[in-house]
């Protein structure tokens, strides 16, 4: 890889890695302190999330562009603003990266590294919501780009904060956190057998954004 690439793909690593750690780590805490109330947890977690992606996408956009999301970065790759070279090292980057932040989310809080999450969330209307939240999400990477390069730092938090509370599967909304998040028996976990209709239906989502966007924008 071209010197280039390394930098581009060691951001996306440290990016992914901690925006699982925080995902995963939160939800462990949050858990803990709310004493049972999911609701007060998962704005323990909502929280935790969106800091972090602020943060992330500040820090590390201009180095890589921030996708820390396989889909986000299909959609660029279609979009020809990543190179396909690229999109076949973000892609696996971003899931080991994952995996790697839930295992460091777990040894925190003194827990097996690696677990397999038995929080099914397979229903038709979970899938809906999967669809629904990755075509929110690049919706608003893509149109809020176009305002200002500045303009995701808080359009994603914001997309992902909402997310969180108006769909039916809390907006995972990208294929490497589900992964990491099969491998977490805590809050943030979900089944593995969850896992093939999320993908199919975040695919979906961000196609459908990506051609919306195309004849929206004319881009």
């Amino acid at each position: 890889m071209q010197a280039s690439l390394v930098r581009k793909a060691s951001a996306e690593a440290l990016g992914s890695m901690l925006l699982a750690c925080v995902v995963i780590g939160s939800g462990i805490l949050a858990e803990r302190l709310a004493a049972g109330n999911a609701g007060v947890a998962l704005v323990g977690n909502t929280l935790a999330t969106i800091a972090a992606l602020g943060v992330l996408i500040y820090s590390l956009g201009p180095l890589s562009g921030a996708h820390f999301n396989p889909a986000v970065s299909l959609v660029m790759a279609l979009r020809r603003e990543l190179s396909w070279r690229d999109f076949a090292v973000y892609v696996p980057t971003q899931i080991i990266a994952m995996v790697v932040g839930a295992a460091l989310a777990h040894a925190m809080f003194g827990l097996p590294l690696l677990q397999t999450s038995s929080k099914l969330r397979s229903s038709f209307g979970e899938g809906v919501g999967e669809f629904v939240a990755t075509f929110w999400l690049l919706f608003a990477i893509l149109f809020s780009a176009k305002r200002s390069s500045l303009a995701p730092v808080f359009a994603v938090p914001a997309a992902i904060t909402a997310g969180y509370w108006f769909t039916s599967s809390t907006s995972f909304a990208n294929p490497a956190i589900s992964i990491a998040r099969s491998l977490s028996d805590t809050f943030s976990g979900v089944s593995p057998q969850t896992l093939p209709m999320f993908f199919v239906a975040q695919v979906l989502g961000a196609l459908a954004a990506s051609v919306f966007a195309r004849w929206m924008l004319r881009d």
